[in-house]
């Protein structure tokens, strides 16, 4: 067995990455790494809606297995949608052309969220057969990525009934109402739980938590009101076996408040350099990102001076995957993309053949 191989043993490279053991290269995979940008994922959407493929399993993991093979990274992310939950807590939503998902009952009062159920969580079980399916294809060759939204980001889809600038709803319930605010929160931790144990029975190595709506709060709302919560999720999360990556956008200021959760990796965004980023953690915590998706619309070797400046201030550590700082967008070329994960093991086939060492 070969050093390299004798690196990994212990689980695959994105694994260990994530606990911040040592790894043979940086492992790389992306935010949104199937979708609308690749031709495969358009041919399914012709003749299935987005909801229609995240609730049959075999579609899912269609959809997330070519997406993964195609640019050849170390990570898979099952393919489904963070409102998934609100059906089974009874609160349907819809997908609106140019619109995004569109919550026609928006939770705005303390009978709302009283009627919110949280006892159906079983009925998100798509998800988990369609892991069970990306597994068994891959094997042990890939990490298997499960996921679910941050209480927060959640509680604002449902308070807002969709995207929102200034979160007025959302805000004014939980200055105002703090008890009911934390009871929507409790409610949706309880069914995120077992929605998350589902998808680690099925084989999901790790749990990304999303909170991409964090950044609109200023550090002291961030504490008062989402930390407790947030925090409490990733700990049961981790109770089930497996390392979580806390995710959320323009959240530059809120990264040591996020370091509290005890999640195993924080995601940056591309506005922070990552060194300066990893620095203000201490080095105690896996970092995961960062480069900027839209550097993907431009030329390969400007795309590869950026991708060898974030592996530069990675310094070889221990605890860094490489993904950007948000999702794919459309319209990126998938060959960009691919270029990125050449780059990044261009890079350390590079480093290895000068025989510079990593820290330990």
């Amino acid at each position: 067995m070969n050093s390299a191989t004798s690196l990994i043993t212990g689980g695959t490279r994105f694994v260990r990455a994530c606990l911040r053991q040592p790894v043979d290269r940086t492992p790389v995979w992306f935010l949104r790494q199937a979708g609308r940008y690749m031709a495969e994922y358009q041919a399914v959407r012709r003749h299935h809606s987005l909801l229609e493929i995240c609730k049959q399993p075999a579609l899912a993991a269609e959809v997330t297995i070519t997406a993964a093979e195609k640019l050849d990274v170390d990570a898979a992310i099952i393919f489904a949608d963070l409102l998934l939950p609100f059906e089974c807590m009874g609160l349907p939503f819809e997908f609106q052309a140019g619109e995004g998902p569109v919550v026609h009952h928006p939770v705005r009062t303390e009978e709302d969220i009283a009627r919110l159920r949280t006892d159906r969580a079983s009925e998100l079980d798509y998800v988990a057969k369609a892991i069970e399916k990306v597994v068994a294809h891959f094997k042990d060759r890939l990490g298997i990525i499960g996921f679910c939204g941050a209480p927060f980001t959640l509680a604002s889809y449902m308070i807002e009934g969709g995207s929102s600038r200034n979160y007025i709803h959302t805000k004014t319930l939980m200055y105002r109402h703090p008890d009911a605010w934390r009871c929507l929160l409790d409610k949706l931790n309880t069914v995120l739980v077992q929605y998350a144990q589902q998808q680690v029975e099925a084989g999901a190595d790790v749990l990304q938590v999303f909170d991409s709506w964090a950044g609109a709060l200023s550090v002291e709302d961030y504490r008062d009101f989402v930390l407790p919560a947030t925090t409490t999720l990733i700990r049961q999360i981790q109770a089930l076996g497996v390392p979580v990556i806390y995710f959320g956008v323009d959240t530059a200021s809120l990264l040591p408040a996020m370091r509290e959760t005890g999640a195993d990796v924080l995601g940056l965004d591309w506005r922070t350099p990552l060194a300066q980023a990893w620095h203000g953690l201490d080095y105690a915590v896996a970092v995961q990102g960062n480069l900027d998706p839209i550097t993907l619309f431009a030329e390969p070797e400007l795309i590869r001076n950026r991708v060898r400046n974030i592996l530069d201030q990675a310094d070889g550590r221990p605890g860094h995957i490489f993904n950007l700082g948000h999702g794919i967008v459309p319209n990126t070329p998938v060959e960009n993309v691919q270029h990125v994960v050449k780059f990044v093991r261009e890079y350390h086939d590079e480093k290895a053949s000068r025989g510079v060492a990593s820290h330990g």
